[in-house]
């Protein structure tokens, strides 16, 4: 039996839970999620006890993988709709900063011409100061691949480590070219 996927997820007071048609509906103070689990997979909701449980019918590699994931899911779902994620860039370089203007996120990393972002749906961008970006959503999935879109418009390089990356990252950083010290004759 799966270790995860036997946990049982307690559904905090404030989030309402639908299950129909093979489809999972949270809703929270922080927004709406929906997920569509695969058809193996059991998901049965104690309204008394508010838990969240998923079972598998048998054994096979298959089902097995399904459930740790499909549990995981569902309670990332119930941890975004009631507290959501947040994931923060740091911009490293003289004269890269990033703005805001309305919702639109305006970052200049030493292009021509500044970097436009909007943000989809049920994503809020914030910009605490020059260097920081801050990204903020329900959706677990929809949070981190809006920072890497945004981290993708300029890597970090590994000679000076400016560019967009997450904070706390680690860059590699590589020695430059080593002089020779004496004169080609």
């Amino acid at each position: 039996m799966s270790r995860i996927g036997k946990q049982p997820i307690v559904v905090p007071k404030g989030v309402t839970v639908q299950l129909a048609g093979g489809e999972i509906k949270l809703k929270g103070p922080k927004g709406d999620l929906a997920f569509r689990f695969h058809p193996a997979m059991a998901v049965n909701y104690d309204d008394a006890g508010a838990i969240i449980q998923v079972t598998r019918p048998n054994d096979e590699r298959l089902n097995r993988s399904l459930h740790g994931l499909t549990r995981n899911l569902i309670a990332n779902m119930v941890k975004g709709v009631t507290d959501g994620f947040s994931k923060t860039l740091e911009v490293v370089g003289i004269g890269y900063q990033a703005s805001m203007k309305g919702k639109v996120l305006n970052v200049a990393v030493g292009w021509a011409n500044p970097l436009v972002f909007e943000p989809p749906p049920g994503i809020t961008i914030e910009v605490p100061d020059a260097t920081h970006i801050v990204i903020k959503g329900a959706d677990k999935q929809q949070v981190g691949q809006v920072a890497a879109d945004i981290r993708r418009q300029r890597k970090p390089e590994p000679y000076k480590g400016k560019g967009i990356r997450y904070q706390g990252e680690q860059v590699r950083r590589k020695a430059g070219k080593a002089f020779a010290g004496g004169a080609a004759q």
